[in-house]
């Protein structure tokens, strides 16, 4: 394996003229879903599927629950670009790679992006189907030394040393709270935790990450967002809160991804009105 990885803008431009070959749409608006949440792109209309083994340099999911493809196309008025499915770090691919769809997104024209997944609950008052709206993160991985940022840096993207002061919009943030609340949907708020994984957390690392201010932990979103801020984009993050993670070493129930995906699966609806929401408001030019 390749620990680090480097592409160029051309790399990024041949994987958009491939997409550009299956559609003629210009999507703004970006969704990367994470585990268990892929009904979300059936409900695209007039969608075009174009498999991530079609496009050059994209990154092939191997984990259950990650189709692995682009869906181009219409939802709550807006034009999309989904990504069902994503590359994590633990699967041995380098974060250059993982991250290069959003790279790709930006060059066909995407300015605003959406980034779910699934995640444990570290906050204590949080239960399992909770959503919660991520107002920061702690990028652990990053921070030791897993950055997708690392090598070259490509000026004309973005700056060397991007601020991450405002990683997650706050017009969007403000404007999820509005749609949860006209829609009575209880939406939590709170840090998201971005380890490497495969491995669940032991409950000492659990106490660490509550102690350091996560309200929820998971094995993506971290890198995909250093990217997005590197090159301007906004981002509204949304957590789904599959599993309660424990600090008990004693406890009987341990966790697993089948949870996950199902736990997945049972919050879509919440998730996708939400998701709705957001989309028709930015239509109209709320946020």
């Amino acid at each position: 394996m390749h620990i680090h990885e480097f592409f160029t803008r051309d790399h990024y431009r041949q994987a958009a003229a491939a997409i550009r070959r299956y559609t003629s749409r210009s999507p703004k608006i970006g969704l990367i879903l994470g585990s268990g949440l892929n009904s979300l792109a059936e409900e695209v209309h007039d969608a075009t599927r174009i498999s991530y083994h079609d496009i050059p340099h994209f990154p092939c999911p191997a984990v259950a629950g990650h189709v692995g493809q682009v869906v181009i196309g219409e939802l709550a008025g807006q034009e999309v670009m989904i990504l069902q499915g994503r590359v994590h770090a633990y699967e041995g691919v380098p974060l250059q790679r993982i991250t290069l769809p959003v790279r790709v997104m930006h060059e066909l024209g995407v300015h605003t992006l959406i980034v779910t997944n699934a995640a444990g609950g570290i906050n204590p008052s949080f239960r399992p189907g909770d959503l919660m709206l991520i107002t920061d993160h702690l990028g652990l991985m990053a921070m030791t030394g897993g950055n997708p940022l690392w090598g070259p840096n490509d000026d004309s993207l973005g700056p060397r040393f991007p601020s991450m002061t405002k990683a997650y919009d706050p017009e969007l943030r403000r404007l999820a709270l509005k749609v949860a609340q006209e829609l009575g949907i209880e939406l939590r708020q709170g840090v998201y935790a971005g380890l490497s994984g495969p491995s669940f957390e032991t409950p000492a690392e659990i106490r660490f990450l509550r102690l350091i201010g996560a309200d929820a932990v998971g094995m993506s979103t971290v890198p995909e967002v250093l990217v997005a801020r590197h090159m301007g984009l906004r981002v509204l993050g949304l957590s789904g809160i599959t599993n309660v993670a424990t600090a008990d070493p004693d406890v009987e129930v341990e966790p697993n991804h089948a949870e996950v995906l199902a736990a997945g699966e049972a919050m879509v609806p919440k998730l996708l009105a939400l998701v709705r929401g957001v989309l028709a408001a930015l239509g109209t030019g709320t946020a």
